[in-house]
């Protein structure tokens, strides 16, 4: 498929996508600000502050580059971002860290710069990029068979990895962006259901030889809170609810939070930031953030819609999930609605690996979206294709 570009030089900056930029640096603000409050009564809380600053100024270089690069070009280089990716996972299980911390091996410190990175989200990114090629390649019914079994073969095996670690929340963001990309690409209901079906049958299996008790325990206190409340993951659950709770309808205030404040919920600046805001900027903060949240993930699915092919459709539509699964997750455990992991909330949470991979993919996003509106043979490009994307 050929394009003639009609976006060249300084005209390019024309098709920006500004509201979507724009939205997401609003939101990444507004964490700075809570990020802030959060860390304020921890030790040495402008340790935080200054790895969130450099994690959003690399993050918006990032994301600036790739949107000025043809997401077509992706097709190659992320093939070698997906193999860097996999060496860092498989590196992690051996000299990975934060197993003591947080349960799983999923941090790779450099001792020499004192910096930690987490492969497994870089390999988010490489997951989108590489899934998209190939379900590109299986929608135009390119040797249909061998794609498959290497779309198989390539998402299993990054999906292994971070199992090993264990790190059963992100395995549970590459799952889902696997079935939305599927689903979007068309495939018929019944492999869906074939799916679901293999999904519980291995379920009781999961449970007995894969999961940790530490993971078991977050399950339990998630449909059973009461019975649990004994337990460190009750413990954080019922500070969250609390903390929420008592920020009513316009908050205490920021840097005013009693829970907050206190040290009283744990991991407050980054799994647990949504009590934060809910504590101190209450009911009406919470849908602001909310509203925005939602504005970025409807501008994500409406460019995968309008998309020039295929491929950038499920690019679009990758990152969307990435992002939805992130917010979703990340506000229900806070909530009580879903159960704990460590998940982060995009552009708000602590940790400066998580805010730069959200960049990229906003960069890739928007990559779809400037070439939306290239000439396709004397016709819009998206509006050509736009038919052609099964899911949609």
């Amino acid at each position: 498929m050929y394009f003639v570009e009609k976006i060249k030089g300084k005209n390019y900056l024309k098709f920006f996508d500004l509201p979507l930029f724009a939205a997401v640096l609003a939101l990444t603000i507004i964490g700075m600000i809570v990020l802030g409050s959060a860390v304020r009564a921890m030790e040495n809380p402008q340790y935080y502050i200054s790895r969130q600053t450099a994690g959003i100024i690399i993050g918006i270089i990032a994301a600036l580059v790739i949107a000025f690069i043809d997401y077509g070009d992706l097709r190659t280089l992320g093939i070698f971002f997906y193999i860097g990716c996999a060496a860092l996972l498989v590196a992690v299980l051996f000299i990975g860290t934060g197993e003591q911390e947080w349960g799983s091996r999923s941090w790779i410190y450099f001792s020499f710069i004192r910096l930690s990175i987490q492969p497994s989200e870089f390999a988010k990114i490489a997951f989108i990029i590489l899934s998209s090629m190939f379900l590109e390649r299986i929608s135009e019914g390119m040797d249909i068979k061998f794609n498959i079994l290497k779309l198989t073969v390539y998402s299993g095996l990054v999906i292994f990895l971070i199992m090993m670690q264990p790190d059963l929340g992100t395995a549970m963001v590459f799952i889902f962006i696997f079935i939305v990309l599927v689903f979007v690409s068309g495939i018929k209901y019944r492999y869906i259901a074939a799916a679901f079906l293999s999904f519980a049958a291995f379920s009781p299996l999961a449970w007995l030889f894969v999961l940790k008790d530490h993971q078991k325990q977050r399950i339990l206190t998630f449909l059973f809170p009461a019975s649990a409340s004994a337990s460190d993951e009750a413990f954080q659950l019922i500070r969250s609810i609390m903390a929420i709770g008592s920020g009513q309808i316009f908050g205490k205030g920021l840097f005013r939070g009693i829970q907050t404040q206190n040290n009283r919920v744990p991991v407050k600046e980054s799994d647990f930031i949504y009590t934060v805001i809910g504590e101190e900027l209450g009911f009406a903060g919470s849908i602001l953030i909310l509203a925005i949240i939602f504005f970025i993930l409807l501008k994500c699915i409406y460019i995968a819609r309008t998309a020039a092919d295929r491929y950038g459709s499920y690019l679009a539509a990758g990152v969307a999930a990435l992002y939805g699964f992130h917010f979703t997750e990340n506000i229900g455990m806070c909530l009580g609605l879903l159960p704990i992991t460590g998940i982060p909330l995009p552009f708000i949470s602590y940790g400066a690996t998580a805010m730069i991979t959200n960049y990229m993919a906003l960069g890739i996003v928007m990559s779809v979206s400037m070439r939306r509106n290239m000439t396709f043979f004397g016709g819009k490009a998206g509006q050509l294709q736009n038919s052609s994307v099964k899911g949609f």
